[in-house]
């Protein structure tokens, strides 16, 4: 081999290969999806997509293709290729199926607990002159979050249908009809607070009654005169509970079928909020999430306190099994451990013979174990004790008998 002046290899005859070095693999060509040099497309001409990709690369690719992973060119390439194969074209809507049951759509609205989150650290670093009480906190959130969905709602969407589900039957409404009926139940508690009733002077007392006149009412009005007047209320009655807090925690709120104070009122006014939150959402096909972790404890604690009573007011209408023995009140009877599992879960023994019994784990003879939301849904009426998701242990009469009793504390 020659060589010039300088010792470079001349060009005099061809060079030979360095058999003892590395072999080094020529350098990557383009990306079939960058334009030629000449402007021409990199196939040689070729535009209908497909490149130089054969079919067992195009199947090949359906994978990364159904994760949207490909690049465009081999996207196009891939899609392209589908209407010309049956074969391709199935595999490749299962797995677009699949890529959905096991990656969710994120929702645009943030978390529920972002809002508490940042309400609590900006409290941290400057506390509010009038603090909210714990019992008041789901309801402030609740309320603020369905507004926040009413807020991005149009005019068709407030026109859907929206089917409100308890354990004694169902019924549709449309939003305002949604937000008359919380309205108007809020009012009770809103009345007791010395607040206006939003039905007036003279109007029924009881839900039902309140429910029907309220929708009678609204249906005189546009949706954003009924929703003004719903978010009115519930910063009203917000407002109000912060500054008499002390005063009105434990005053009695009369719902015509139960009586609560003011502070179990409107945690069941904010259980409330959140399930036909839940419904409206259902009826627009909107995702929604579950309440603050903090929020969602409160409800279900509530909930569970009641279902001893419930129980018990089923056993006297001929609804649940007898109770096993009679027993005194303070004294140790027949339990059921009720655990509850997630963010907003705990344990707890529930007396079955009589609400007045005291429950111990010595007398255990049931276990029943929900999910937090699970639980929820089923004391709203939203899913049947025969459907819940729940695992049990034990005596069966005495653990359907509480599912059916933890049911029962639905209602419109």
């Amino acid at each position: 081999m020659s060589r010039s002046a300088d010792g470079t290899p001349g060009g005099d005859g061809p060079e030979e290969p360095d058999r003892n070095g590395p072999r080094i693999p020529a350098p990557r060509p383009p990306a079939d999806d960058l334009p030629a040099p000449d402007g021409g497309t990199p196939d040689g001409g070729r535009r209908d997509g497909r490149g130089d990709h054969d079919h067992p690369t195009l199947r090949s690719l359906l994978g990364a293709w159904a994760l949207a992973v490909c690049s465009p060119g081999e996207t196009a390439a891939v899609e392209a290729h589908l209407p010309d194969c049956p074969p391709c074209a199935g595999e490749a809507r299962r797995l677009r199926d699949a890529v959905g049951l096991i990656r969710r759509e994120d929702p645009l609205d943030p978390g529920p607990g972002l809002r508490s989150g940042t309400l609590e650290e900006c409290l941290r670093r400057r506390p509010a002159a009038v603090p909210l009480p714990r019992w008041a906190a789901p309801y402030d959130a609740e309320t603020a979050r369905l507004d926040a969905l009413l807020r991005d709602m149009g005019d068709t969407e407030w026109a859907t249908p929206v089917r409100l589900r308890w354990a004694g039957g169902e019924r549709v409404l449309t939003l305002c009809g949604v937000l008359a009926h919380l309205g108007c139940a809020d009012g009770l508690v809103a009345v007791r607070l010395g607040l206006a009733d939003p039905l007036g002077p003279g109007a029924p007392h009881t839900v039902a009654d309140r429910t029907e006149a309220a929708i009678e009412h609204c249906r005189r009005h546009e949706a954003p005169f009924v929703r003004d007047r719903w978010r009115t209320q519930t910063r009203s009655i917000v407002r109000t509970a912060a500054r008499e807090a002390a005063a009105v925690a434990d005053l009695p709120v009369d719902f015509t079928e139960f009586r609560r104070p003011v502070r179990d009122a409107l945690v069941g006014r904010a259980f409330a909020c959140w399930i036909h939150a839940d419904d409206i959402a259902a009826a627009v096909d909107y995702p929604y999430e579950p309440p603050a972790s903090g929020h969602l404890a409160g409800m279900v604690e509530l909930a569970v306190r009641r279902v001893p009573g419930a129980l018990a007011d089923r056993r006297r209408a001929g609804l649940a099994a007898p109770a096993r023995s009679l027993t005194a009140a303070g004294a140790p009877g027949r339990t059921l451990l009720l655990e509850i599992e997630g963010r907003g879960g705990g344990e707890w023994y529930l007396p079955l013979d009589s609400p007045a019994a005291l429950a111990t784990p010595e007398r255990t003879v049931a276990r029943l174990v929900l999910e937090d939301v699970e639980f929820c849904r089923l004391a709203a009426g939203h899913v049947s004790p025969r459907d819940a998701a729940a695992g049990q242990e034990g005596d069966r009469e005495a653990t359907g008998d509480t599912l059916r009793a933890v049911a029962s504390l639905s209602r419109l």
